[in-house]
């Protein structure tokens, strides 16, 4: 069985053992489920700033080597950056309206919201949420920190991708000796991270079972309405994005929709089996071949994109932070929107590859503390995941053929 239905399982058995509590039962227990989750979600918090910085560093040191050797690979990293940018604002503008005409359960809804509000008290959420709502100048001030250990140890996480960012573009300045012994560094710095994340997501079953249990005795069994309520809103942005991809390749990649469709349905029954876009690589190969494109473009645009996009990352990350946003009566500013654009790229670019659910966290973090949004929920969703995640991967191969399909008819 896979840990993500491991999660799965152990979040919907944690909501329903609390919810059919009784209730003197359920208020003695809430304490220690409470420290029990609350335990286990600040040991995955504690590994996310040095990860990111790992994965940002490597994968921007990465894609810039790979596009200094190509002029194919230089111009598919900019329609990459392009359509990413495209789904990043597809979910700022369709999920705030999705809300507003239907919006989340109200009771479970508050509940969730009282839950997260416990874990941040203390914390520096609340200075980080008034940091984003200020004038642009003070913004863009913030994005240069004068003191980058104070910013890592308030966990400001735009602040830090900004720095780590700025001295992986000035390490790939440097000669290849000494550019690799960074990277080297950095690279190992990720993979220990990712032991250790591996490590605390052996027991992410207790961990979700202990949050969701909390949420159960508190909300009832209304949280499953409003856990079915996110995935469908989560679906529907990505179904959404999936299908503008069709136009742009047929518009800028000059392509019949029906050729489209017919080469790109082998790849998505892939993709929808496997939940890999690196599993579909070849039958994405083989739709680029019936749709007449050019070898020598398809055999560097395809591998690239596999690895390093994937263009429902800022979609389906935004919209997560969003939801959790909406579920706490946020309304965010135009510069926490440009905040939240600036980390989902971010993201974009050095979680690719990586397990989903070390990806929902490692992306959906940055995100949230850009919006100022509090974060404790997100345990509970990443739960869920496993009926997004399929949308995901669906979305990626059909951008990565269309992606294809544009610049082969551009060369």
């Amino acid at each position: 069985m896979s840990l993500t239905l491991r999660i799965f399982l152990a979040l919907i058995a944690g909501l329903l053992v609390g919810a059919l509590l009784p209730s003197d039962l359920g208020k003695s227990l809430l304490p220690v489920s409470d420290a029990v989750g609350n335990l286990w979600l600040q040991a995955l918090q504690m590994t996310i700033i040095p990860l990111i910085a790992g994965l940002l560093f490597t994968g921007i040191a990465q894609s810039v080597g790979q596009a200094g050797g190509s002029m194919v690979a230089g111009r598919a990293l900019l329609a990459f950056l392009a359509l990413l940018v495209f789904s990043a604002l597809w979910s700022m503008l369709f999920v705030p309206l999705l809300l507003e005409a239907w919006p989340a359960p109200p009771v479970a809804s508050s509940v969730i919201m009282m839950e997260s509000a416990k874990f941040e008290a203390g914390s520096d959420i609340a200075a980080n949420q008034a940091a984003i709502k200020i004038d642009l100048g003070k913004w863009l001030l913030s994005l240069v920190p004068a003191n980058i250990f104070n910013s890592l140890a308030k966990g400001d996480m735009l602040p830090v991708v900004t720095f780590i960012g700025l001295f992986a573009l000035a390490a790939t300045r440097l000669d290849t000796a000494r550019r690799g012994q960074l990277v080297s560094l950095f690279d190992a710095v990720k993979d220990a991270m990712l032991v250790l994340v591996g490590w605390i997501f052996v027991v992410a079953p207790l961990g979700v079972f202990a949050l969701a249990m909390g949420v159960g005795i508190k909300a009832g069994l209304g949280a499953f309405g409003l856990l079915g309520h996110y995935i469908v809103v989560l679906v529907a942005v990505q179904v959404g994005l999936i299908i503008l991809v069709y136009p742009l390749a047929v518009i800028f990649g000059r392509v019949g929709p029906l050729a489209f469709a017919r080469a790109v349905l082998p790849a998505q029954a892939v993709a929808v089996s496997t939940q890999s876009s690196i599993a579909s690589l070849p039958a994405i190969f083989d739709g680029a071949e019936r749709l007449g494109l050019p070898e020598a473009t398809s055999r560097v645009v395809l591998p690239l994109a596999v690895s390093i996009f994937r263009i429902t990352s800022p979609c389906a990350n935004i919209a997560v932070v969003l939801y959790v946003g909406h579920l706490h009566g946020m309304e965010h500013s135009a510069l926490a929107y440009m905040g939240a654009l600036l980390a989902a790229l971010v993201a974009a670019v050095s979680t690719g590859g990586l397990p989903g659910s070390i990806t929902f966290l490692a992306a959906c973090v940055p995100i949230a503390n850009a919006m100022g949004v509090p974060i404790g929920v997100l345990p509970v969703l990443l739960a869920v995941e496993l009926v997004p995640d399929i949308f995901r991967t669906l979305g990626n191969v059909t951008a990565d053929l269309a992606v294809t399909a544009i610049l082969g008819r551009r060369r």
